[in-house]
């Protein structure tokens, strides 16, 4: 049986679904490529955009976007570095 994901972990499949859209997304797609139900990615985004994660725009059809800021970009980046430093000791 699969663990559950951590918090961390789930910012990762968010912010990554986001960036391998080519930094602009649907909430939908979001939704599918994270496997949260939409309560759970309403919060997450939030949260997300309050700490400037995120950015949500409107295109001009009035369609919903979501795309990374420079402090989504690093976490991804330190994400990368704390998962290989735990794979290196066998800490997974």
């Amino acid at each position: 049986m699969k663990r559950k994901r951590d918090r961390l972990e789930i910012i990762h499949d968010i912010l990554h679904a986001i960036k391998e859209k080519g930094n602009k997304i649907k909430p939908t797609h979001i939704l599918y490529k994270s496997n949260l139900s939409h309560q759970m990615l309403k919060d997450y985004l939030g949260d997300l955009i309050s700490k400037g994660f995120v950015e949500f725009n409107i295109n001009k059809k009035g369609g919903k976007r979501y795309s990374l800021t420079d402090k989504g970009f690093k976490y991804l980046s330190d994400y990368y570095v704390i998962r290989e430093f735990e794979n290196s000791y066998g800490l997974n």
